[in-house]
């Protein structure tokens, strides 16, 4: 079986972010927001990624050029979500296999919800699978339009849809599984018919479903899944759930930590059996805490740092 390749889109300005680091570059709870894109992606069983890039290419380059799974595309001028994977094409000229296309900064997805996605492609021979979530919180996102009975129509876009489609709840995650040569078939027949004169990855579903090929919409990714960080705002959400996260597994793996809310751990942080943490800790970069031991209140490690068994700090 062929293994899927991944193209995470990463070629974005942070406008909104208000910043001059690159978007994907931000960090959450210490590691690079694409990074967790990047596992997602490795859990599904991708092994090969390939990155667009654009604004400030060099330094993303520079910051993921250390992971040996990871190649890059360069959009040098941002013209839609298809016209950024356009970029991939020679990268993916001759895959015959699957691909997946992702944000490069939604870095809630999990590998499960990516892997469901590839399998459903997979199973029901599909030239697209669109990964869609539920929500009513729908401002600004993508709609899916299904017929009367069920079977998905079309994606709209916010900016495009009808007061009737701004109604619908299920949204496009940007998530989505393509037969690989089908995709570059449909890329190569975008036009840019739109308000914002760009070329919609979202319309190479219903160019596929003119030919006559399956594309199919699987609700099979939670809405937070979907949270892409376009504002600091976001970011701070993001942040938290990832936070709770890693302290939910520290604890279901022995670890006490006294008040959760109290508490920032990195997520590079490996503690051991019987530790405990107590309020006002922040433990940052790598760092190693052993068994045994009692951190806080109130301290902060930068790592990298390791701790014995039994230290109290």
């Amino acid at each position: 079986m062929i293994a899927p390749v991944a193209v995470i889109l990463a070629a974005g300005k942070s406008t909104r972010m208000k910043s001059e680091t690159p978007k994907v570059l931000h960090l959450v709870c210490g590691r690079l927001m694409i990074e967790y894109v990047l596992d997602a992606a490795r859990e599904a069983g991708v092994q090969k990624i390939i990155v667009i890039v654009g604004h400030k290419a060099d330094m993303v380059k520079d910051a993921l050029s250390h992971h040996e799974d990871v190649v890059f595309a360069e959009q040098v001028e941002q013209n839609g979500t298809g016209h950024a994977v356009m970029m991939a094409e020679a990268e993916l000229e001759g895959h015959d296999g699957s691909v997946l296309i992702l944000a490069g900064d939604t870095p809630l997805l999990q590998g499960t919800s990516l892997k469901a996605l590839l399998d459903d492609q997979s199973s029901q021979n599909a030239a697209c699978v669109i990964g869609t979530a539920d929500t009513a919180n729908n401002e600004g996102l993508g709609r899916v339009v299904r017929d009367s009975n069920g079977d998905f129509t079309c994606i709209v876009e916010h900016k495009d849809a009808t007061e009737e489609q701004r109604k619908i709840t299920e949204i496009n995650t940007g998530c989505y599984a393509f037969n690989g040569p089908l995709l570059l078939s449909s890329l190569r027949q975008l036009k840019p018919n739109n308000v914002q004169s760009e070329y919609y990855l979202t319309d190479c579903p219903r160019i596929l479903m003119d030919e006559g090929h399956k594309v199919a919409a699987s609700c099979s990714l939670t809405i937070q899944e979907a949270i892409g960080v376009n504002n600091r705002i976001q970011l701070a959400e993001v942040q938290g759930h990832i936070q709770h996260r890693i302290q939910t597994q520290l604890m279901l793996s022995g670890v006490t930590i006294v008040s959760p809310p109290q508490t920032s751990i990195d997520a590079d942080v490996t503690i051991g059996n019987d530790t405990v943490i107590k309020p006002g800790t922040v433990l940052e970069g790598k760092v190693t805490i052993g068994a045994n031991c009692i951190v806080g209140p109130n301290v902060h490690v930068v790592g990298p740092k390791t701790i014995p068994d039994g230290t109290t700090i």
